[in-house]
């Protein structure tokens, strides 16, 4: 199989036959585009619906961190079958290892949360605020000042906004709030992705031990 990521209304896969194509809306948000691209019978129909619920099942539980895998698809264009053992479950294990695999060597990105915050802090103290927010992985989107207080707005990673209220009372002796809404999905530095994927790694030979 060949893996590729999707994106809305990009172009058809060129260089397969294209026998049919499912869209899958995934349960935890984007979509499975699956293509069946197999010709010769070299896979019997009837055990295509089984490689796609093995794709669906390692896409849920995450061949990189165990985090869910959105907006990808799929071209199956080849395989083989046994006389005797060729079955559904075969062919579900097959679409889990030929994913995993085809995931790894396409070099994925882990994304994360980002929220954006409004900040509203009295004048005194905002630079106390922006540089706690910048050492959060923040981007800075813009200040204005209201009389007596200052309103920030940021973008932050999600996973960088643990224990922010009791931080910002601290900084501003209770006179600041914020408020925390959620803006889009984004790609992770490469130190922090490696080091996610590195305790994953370690959680999964402990669990093994």
């Amino acid at each position: 199989m060949r893996i590729e990521p999707w994106y809305e209304g990009m172009p058809e896969p060129t260089g397969f036959n294209i026998r049919n194509k499912e869209v899958v809306e995934l349960d935890w948000g984007g979509s499975l585009v699956f293509y069946n691209c197999i010709v010769g019978g070299v896979i019997d129909a009837r055990f295509i619906p089984s490689v796609l619920k093995g794709i669906m099942h390692k896409m849920e539980h995450g061949p990189l961190t165990g985090s869910y895998v959105r907006d990808i698809r799929v071209m199956l264009y080849d395989g083989k079958m046994h006389d005797v053992d060729s079955n559904d479950i075969s062919f579900q294990i097959a679409g889990q290892m030929a994913f995993k695999e085809a995931f790894h060597n396409a070099l994925p990105k882990l994304l994360e949360p980002i929220h954006e915050l409004v900040v509203m802090a009295p004048n005194e103290v905002t630079g106390e605020v922006i540089k706690d927010l910048q050492q959060r992985r923040a981007i800075i989107l813009g200040m204005d000042s209201t009389g007596q207080n200052s309103r920030i707005t940021a973008r932050v990673p999600l996973a960088n906004l643990h224990k922010y209220t009791t931080t910002l009372r601290s900084v501003s002796q209770g006179k600041a709030s914020f408020t925390s809404t959620f803006a889009e999905y984004a790609p992770v530095p490469q130190n922090v992705q490696d080091e996610v994927i590195a305790e994953h790694k370690h959680l999964e030979e402990v669990e093994l031990a």
